[in-house]
């Protein structure tokens, strides 16, 4: 072999082997694939080609001058999901911790700037120690390269962060700034600072994993969007993700063609909600029997389970669902939800994906501590993604529809497209019973039987007003339906809305209420 192809070929394995075979020993022991490993399990087989395989950072503090693997701990380059190009990069724990560094950082940057040029997603499988300390500023400087284009392509082009090590401090911020984070369980450690941090400072006692893992940042602070048990899992769980996303915000999401008919019907759906309207039913069930084949893909499900958010298909189309959940606090909007729905709806905007709502929501949570924490400020959220949103918005009236949350869930006012109801659907500023308290307050004072005059007016109340037909009257519903009908007239919206156009006011961009 000429010794110029042999130079070329070691240099290969070197970049191939990582930090060596007890380094690789120790990530598999901790049940954790190599960066290689990962990304041959994302991408169709053969389909990877990596970039800069032999950078190597320059920096000379601290014995790095004696330490320069190539590629600089970071395995960059493009493949494939499903036939689709992708943009991808997975920092590698086995050399240098992952650390980022000026080299490292510009690799990610160059992956970054070819998926915005071209428009493309990009996946980032994130396993790092941190800012690589021996370069200071350097380091720093890097990561706010990163951070700048990830907010460049926030609309643009999709972006999926993987958190499948420990990512810390200031490493954070760059999977917060993109679409959705996935986590693995029990390897994954999210936060800014750390429990010996915590110790010193503030004299709490938490372990990593109480802090920042999966299930908590899935749970509490709604950080992760999905979360998986192992690596294998969580880029299956991406690739399924991306098969719902365009590639770009200039191109429509990937159709499939349907196994389910357009026109089926679920009886089952007729009685599916309780004629008691205080008893819960199971909005997954709804769902379920409306989407292709039953297939929808949740987002956030553990963090505000009230609302739920997430991806499915409609006669081949992707679309995003929109639902309260009344069998958990009866399906109200609070802080987290709000926060929850205003960014699921402002994601889908951006990418063309038309979104489609099912309300059943008594109102917006009442109490000190919403009020506090700022429930004014968190449910406006949810009220101008709504109405800022121009792609096609569907909605289902499936049973209570009070007050402001009324006009939140993609309502006529906020310029909702096709607004169906159930005969089920109660529409009104407030419930029967809270609506006759106010209403008929003497009247009940000087009832000789409060009680039963109560019940009498509730049921007159809710027989006048609490129902779809006046809203439906003033055509602020667009029709009432059988349930069974659901699916079938919500693909018929779809295929009127497809070419829909909306034109607004020249500006530079709103200001949405954060």
């Amino acid at each position: 072999m000429r010794a110029d192809l042999k130079r070329l070929e070691e240099m290969e394995a070197a970049a191939r082997a990582g930090g060596g075979p007890e380094r690789v020993q120790r990530q598999h022991a901790q049940g954790k694939m190599t960066a290689r490993e990962r990304l041959e399990a994302l991408l169709d087989p053969g389909s990877f080609v990596e970039l800069d395989a032999f950078v190597t950072h320059r920096a000379t503090e601290f014995g790095l001058d004696r330490e320069r693997p190539p590629g600089d701990g970071v395995v960059t380059g493009w493949g494939q999901v499903d036939g689709r190009t992708i943009y991808v990069f997975a920092q590698d724990f086995t050399v240098l911790g992952g650390s980022v560094g000026e080299a490292h950082g510009r690799k990610i940057c160059k992956v970054l700037d070819l998926a915005l040029e071209n428009g493309a997603p990009v996946v980032g499988l994130n396993d790092s120690g941190g800012a690589r300390i021996q370069e200071g500023v350097d380091a720093l400087v890097a990561y706010g390269e990163i951070f700048y284009r990830n907010v460049l392509a926030s609309g643009v082009v999709p972006q999926i962060s993987v958190i499948m090590g420990p990512c810390a401090g200031g490493a954070v911020y760059s999977p917060a700034l993109t679409d959705f984070v996935v986590m693995v369980e029990g390897t994954a450690r999210m936060f800014i600072t750390g429990p010996d941090v915590i110790r010193a400072v503030t004299h709490e006692e938490v372990t990593p994993e109480e802090l920042g893992g999966a299930r908590v940042h899935h749970t509490t602070s709604g950080v992760a969007h999905l979360v998986a048990p192992d690596d294998a899992a969580a880029l299956a769980l991406v690739r399924r993700l991306l098969s719902y996303l365009p590639s770009n915000n200039a191109e429509d999401p990937p159709y499939l063609p349907p196994t389910d008919p357009p026109d089926r019907v679920d009886e089952e759906l007729d009685t599916l909600v309780p004629e008691d309207p205080t008893e819960p039913y199971n909005m997954y069930e709804v769902i379920r029997r409306v989407v292709d084949d039953g297939e929808f893909l949740e987002i956030q499900a553990g963090f505000a389970p009230h609302l739920i958010v997430g991806f499915a298909r409609l006669g081949g189309y992707p679309v995003g669902i929109v639902a309260q959940q009344p069998a958990v606090l009866a399906g109200v909007l609070d802080i987290h939800a709000a926060d929850k729905g205003a960014r699921f709806i402002r994601f889908c905007d951006a990418f063309n994906i038309p979104l489609v709502t099912f309300a059943d929501t008594p109102g917006f949570l009442p109490g000190v501590a919403q009020e506090h924490g700022g429930i004014i400020r968190h449910g406006a959220k949810m009220i101008y993604a709504y109405a800022e949103a121009t792609v096609p918005k569907l909605s289902v009236i499936t049973r209570k529809a009070y007050g402001g949350a009324y006009i939140v869930m993609s309502s006529k006012p906020l310029r909702g497209d096709l607004c169906l109801a159930w005969p089920t659907a109660e529409i009104a500023v407030m419930g029967p019973e809270g609506a006759v308290n106010v209403v008929f307050r003497k009247e009940l004072a000087e009832a000789d039987d409060p009680e039963a005059a109560r019940e009498r007016l509730v049921r007159e109340y809710r027989d006048r007003f609490a129902n779809p037909y006046v809203a439906a009257g003033r055509g602020y519903l667009d029709g009432v339906i059988r349930p069974s009908q659901t699916r079938s007239m919500l693909i018929r919206g779809l295929e009127m809305l497809r070419d829909k156009r909306v034109r607004r006011p020249a500006r530079k961009h709103g200001n949405i209420p954060l």
